[in-house]
């Protein structure tokens, strides 16, 4: 196991996007991510956080991010493994688990 710092960050809303019908709500997701992941990668470290992106953290990262979803440059929610896009809309869990291996879970 490689104990390489690993944050994944989903932005996204209480609201389900326009285009994504049908879809879970951005919380939904993220809270299914994690499960996924735990259930996956036992022992691994990573450091989870959810960015609402009508409610940012008042931090310039987030904020300027935040807007570009909210400016639908990205369908949410939002998947970013640190701080690098993974995927948007509906995250696959197999281009999830890919960008973890990337960044070294096992």
């Amino acid at each position: 196991m490689n104990n390489q710092k690993v944050k994944l960050t989903v932005y996204g809303a209480d609201q389900i996007c326009a285009s994504c019908v049908n879809a879970p709500r951005s919380v939904e997701t993220y809270e299914w991510l994690q499960a996924a992941i735990a259930r996956k990668y036992q022992e691994a470290t990573i450091e989870y956080e959810y960015i609402d992106i009508f409610k940012p953290p008042n931090e310039k990262k987030h904020i300027d991010f935040a807007r570009r979803v909210q400016d639908e440059e990205f369908f949410y929610p939002v998947v970013l493994i640190n701080d690098e896009l993974v995927d948007e809309g509906n995250p696959r869990l197999k281009k999830v688990f890919q960008a973890l291996e990337e960044n070294g879970i096992s």
